[in-house]
């Protein structure tokens, strides 16, 4: 089972100080529906060598996806975290972190239905002896063919354990499908590419063969199953021929052990518009040493989310009395670094107090500001700055990164600051509270 891509919880206040009065306006952050963290009953069997029989619990899950509002042909990543897993571990063992692999299916519903394949990384906290097991989450894609409401569930998934012994602890949902955690809204639009796979197994040792199955291809083409490392097509290739319906399905011997996933096109080489995929595939790397040889292996260990800012303390311009307008400042720079690893992304969200001064009180509403985003060359996610617009007591969206298969990275966040002063009034000092939040 992977670890748990955590997002902690950071906070950190700026004190905003206008002499006489200070300026602003106003910031808008568009708040779309949150995914619901849904309970259903699932039936898990532990590994035979723990001698214990089947579990029977609730798990605690939640699915979220990277675009709410596609258009059809348009690919929509999802992940799937189990919050709370029905199993825990079934020995008295303790196990070491990074040992465990999660792979999982979300069960598609109402305008789009079938399932999603998702996987995740090979990470994980210790745990201890009949421990409960961490949440974790994993990551997959699914294209969109049909206008209207789809419903995500979450589905059943499996805990790979790679100590000692490889052992696999299956859970499947008891009454399926789960309840809906997450709705995506498809609108219509001219297909460019309808062309689907999914993959018999999202994992497999070196050498196994994987069955892929496609759709929506070209009647009678010839088309080529490649695995892919990242954005990089490996040397497992194969060839399978789509029938009348446009439809296939052939076998890919996976030999890279660096595979992340599989695809599938028409033609000599890769295109987006003729290829399907990736679909998500981890390979479970578990061949023993060659006589009088020595296995070597290293650990990338998951880092943390954290951020820093170049002050605590911001002075807007003064404004005039029986003026008022704005008055303006910088917001103090914000450094964040995700060193987490995993497919969550990030938010980075502020809320202001009223502005108080001498026998009078500038309205939090009154603060609006201009965020701006910069990310650090080579970091795997890409820094998204918020709208424009009012701050305000109730908080708005200052930069965020999206969730994807690999996240991380350095990033910079700015935001020019603007408090709309009242005309009259009183002249003196007034201050207010920024609180920062990233999670």
């Amino acid at each position: 089972m992977a670890l748990p891509t955590r997002r902690r919880r950071w906070a950190s206040v700026l004190t905003v100080t206008a002499l006489a009065v200070v300026g602003g306006g106003a910031l808008a952050c568009p708040a779309g529906a949150a995914p619901q963290q849904v309970d259903f009953p699932t039936h898990c069997i532990p590994p035979a060598v723990a001698g214990i029989p089947p579990i029977d619990g609730t798990t605690t899950a939640k699915i979220t996806v990277d675009n709410a509002s596609p258009k059809v042909g348009d690919t929509v990543t999802v992940t799937y975290t189990v919050v709370k897993a029905a199993a825990s571990n079934p020995t008295d063992l303790a196990l070491p972190a990074d040992i465990m692999t999660p792979t999982g299916k979300v069960t598609l519903g109402g305008a789009q239905t079938g399932s999603v394949t998702v996987t995740g990384p090979k990470k994980n906290d210790p745990v201890p002896g009949k421990g409960a097991f961490p949440s974790f989450s994993m990551t997959g894609t699914f294209t969109v063919t049909s206008p209207g409401a789809v419903t995500l569930s979450p589905g059943d998934y499996n805990i790979h354990t790679s100590y000692i012994l490889e052992l696999d602890t299956p859970c499947t949902v008891t009454n399926p499908p789960a309840p809906v955690s997450e709705t995506v809204t498809a609108t219509d639009s001219t297909p460019v590419n309808n062309r689907a796979i999914t993959l018999g197994s999202a994992s497999g040792k070196p050498g196994d063969s994987v069955t892929v199955t496609g759709s929506n291809f070209t009647p009678g083409a010839s088309v080529t199953l490649a695995g892919r490392s990242g954005a990089t097509q490996s040397a497992d290739t194969a060839t399978v021929t789509a029938n009348a319906q446009g439809a296939f399905s052939g076998s890919l011997v996976v030999r890279d052990r660096t595979t992340t996933g599989v695809v599938a096109y028409e033609g000599t080489t890769w295109s987006a518009d003729k290829g399907a995929g990736p679909a998500a595939y981890t390979v479970v790397d578990d061949t023993p040493a060659p006589a009088n040889s020595q296995k070597l292996t290293t650990t990338v260990k998951a880092g943390t989310l954290s951020m820093s800012q170049a002050g605590d303390a911001v002075q807007l311009s003064a404004v005039d009395f029986g003026k008022g307008g704005a008055s303006a400042g910088a917001l103090r720079t914000v450094t964040v670094k995700d060193y987490r690893g995993g497919p969550a992304g990030w938010s980075l969200t502020a809320k202001v107090t009223d502005f108080t001064g001498p026998g009078a009180r500038i309205d939090a509403g009154k603060l609006s500001w201009t965020p701006a985003c910069t990310t650090k060359a080579g970091s795997p996610s890409t820094c998204r700055a918020g709208s424009s617009g009012t701050v305000g007591a109730s908080g708005a969206t200052l930069a965020s990164t999206p969730d994807g298969t690999l996240t991380g990275g350095e990033f910079t966040v700015d935001a020019g600051l603007s408090l709309d002063v009242p005309t009259f009034t009183p002249p003196g000092s007034y201050s207010g509270v920024l609180t920062l939040t990233l999670t």
